[in-house]
């Protein structure tokens, strides 16, 4: 019986006869986004609406049609199907305008559609028809083969034609098993006219054939064609990194801004910014569109004409650049590290740790800094491509302290340390390299020689070490320090001097302080003590131990 309905239903089509659409009929129609792909020039799903609306518009009355659509509503999500209107006669003007209103979105899940058809059908033993029009084959991981054998082992009076809108032969043969199972047609339709030469071979309402042979009626005059729809959008712009490269998606969803032009040319007000490609109405006219992601950026003027969708192709000529900030060849990207990048024409970007960059194409100098250590690498760029450098940064940690004595260190506050590399210039100065205040400084340095100066008030002492790649290493500054304290009463100020004098019989100033008291952290050893109280001077001797503290007072 299948077998016979199959060539029943060549024979009609080829002799360009109209298939009888018996019982319930819906037409499950394709919403995904890649109906904005173009025939002639033409958006699919511009084409889809014309030739939908010319059949639908000599549909017989009594026809009970309905309208079942995926993909029209959410990307990505294979449970996005809606029957957007249920069969029923006189439903054309509905299904129309349905389709019109539908966004063209997302994924492929014809399978589970025209299953779900079958089931809204289901519901009365009449004969019933699903007409699948696709551009596309499932993306939803379901087979429409399988499902076809399995509608047709139902027992029910079920058929279902399928269209293929633009499929390669290859592809055409993934959907036409579930027609062939079902004991319906696969009919191809790779433009404008023959979509609705297939529209109306499946959709159309034949006249019914009497039971004995009779003269072909006249056929009816064709329908006058409906004046177009009015679109509701007439511009995208289609946004790729590379030419021929795949659109950008909206994991990438770059910056769109579009400016009208003025007669002149020149820039005028902003009419719509968005992130990623919108389709949006606008006046016909010219304009000019900026796209823009990280350091990727590109204007391009446009025309735009009113009764057409405008899909003007806007390249970025840009590819990714991840650096990954290393201080060994298998260890883990550092979230501590300054990352910079410099191209040409000036182009830089500047960030922290690894992070994955979109930058225009062509050659970058990566500079990464770790501490005090840097490593600079180059990376090349290529559009549409993702590369990634490893930048290692060899550096070793130096923990610096200081110490009263070698035994006792110095925990409280004020306490200074510097580095310098060890390596003296010609006038004996050195080349600061990094310092700070406090008690355990730590560095990141690159491998090599240096010295510590440890200071506290008057006492100061500096330490050469070496650090080594991937080492740690503990740096002591002993400064040989003790604290010495002193009060007078009524005094001025207070002045502190060694005690030894010079071969010309002076001492050397170590501290004056305004005042009463004074107390300083100063080197081991002996001291003079003066102070000016009521005009009269007055000199005490004092001793300083490293690691202790001494106390004066001047009567």
């Amino acid at each position: 019986m299948r077998e016979l309905k199959a060539l029943v239903s060549v024979a009609l089509i080829c002799s360009a006869s109209l298939v009888a659409a018996e019982g319930k009929s819906i037409i499950v129609l394709d919403g995904s986004g890649s109906m904005w792909g173009q025939i002639e020039g033409r958006a699919k799903l511009e084409i889809a609406r014309e030739a939908l609306a010319n059949v639908l518009s000599g549909l017989a009355p009594e026809t009970e049609l309905g309208l079942m659509a995926y993909g029209h509503r959410e990307k990505g999500n294979c449970g996005d199907i809606e029957l957007m209107v249920a069969p029923a006669a006189g439903s054309g003007p509905a299904i129309a305008a349905a389709a019109n209103a539908m966004q063209f979105l997302g994924k492929t899940p014809l399978t589970e559609a025209v299953r779900r058809a079958a089931a809204e059908l289901r519901s009365t033993e009449e004969k019933a028809t699903v007409i699948l029009i696709t551009d596309g084959i499932e993306t939803c991981e379901a087979d429409p083969c399988a499902l076809g054998a399995e509608l047709e082992a139902s027992g029910i009076d079920f058929t279902a034609h399928v269209v293929g809108f633009g499929l390669s032969a290859e592809d055409g043969q993934k959907v036409a098993c579930l027609a062939q199972n079902t004991g319906g047609q696969y009919i191809e339709a790779k433009d404008a006219g023959s979509l609705t030469s297939a529209l109306q071979a499946t959709v159309a309402a034949a006249p019914e054939v009497a039971p004995a042979p009779v003269a072909e009626p006249e056929p009816e005059p064709a329908p006058e064609p409906e004046k177009p729809v009015a679109l509701t959008e007439n511009f995208r712009p289609i946004l790729r990194l590379a030419p021929n490269g795949p659109e950008l998606g909206d994991d990438i969803s770059p910056s769109v801004e579009i400016f009208a032009l003025t007669g002149s040319g020149s820039m005028g007000e902003r009419v719509h910014h968005s992130y990623g490609a919108e389709a949006i109405m606008l006046p016909a006219g010219r304009y000019s569109v900026s796209v823009q992601k990280d350091q990727a950026a590109i204007t391009q003027e446009v025309e735009v004409a009113a009764d057409t969708l405008n899909t003007p192709e806007i390249i970025l000529d840009a590819g990714f650049l991840t650096i990954r900030p290393l201080i060994t060849q298998n260890g883990e990207p550092q979230a501590n590290s300054a990352v910079s990048l410099r191209g040409a024409g000036g182009v830089e970007a500047h960030h922290y740790g690894e992070q994955k960059v979109l930058l225009p194409s062509g050659e970058y100098e990566a500079e990464v800094t770790i501490g005090k250590a840097a490593a600079k690498a180059v990376a090349v760029v290529e559009a549409g491509q993702s590369t990634t450098v490893d930048v290692i940064v060899a550096t070793g940690l130096a923990v610096i302290d200081t110490y009263y004595t070698a035994d006792m260190i110095m925990e409280d506050l004020g306490q200074s340390i510097a580095i310098y590399e060890a390596k003296a210039a010609l006038d004996g100065s050195r080349k600061s390299v990094a310092g700070g205040y406090g008690a355990a400084q730590e560095y990141l340095l690159p491998p090599g020689d240096y010295i510590a100066v440890g200071d506290k008030e008057e006492a100061e002492a500096e330490v050469a070490f070496t650090v080594k790649a991937n080492e740690r290493i503990a740096v002591p500054i002993v400064l040989n320090a003790g604290v010495l304290a002193v009060s007078a009463p009524g005094a001025r100020g207070i002045q502190i001097f060694h005690a030894k004098k010079s071969i010309q019989g002076d001492r050397k100033s170590v501290r004056y302080d305004y005042g009463e008291t004074t107390q300083a952290t100063i080197l081991a050893g002996d001291y003079i003590i003066e102070a000016e109280v009521d005009g009269a001077m007055k000199e005490a001797s004092a001793t300083v131990i490293a690691g202790e503290r001494a106390e004066v007072t001047l009567p």
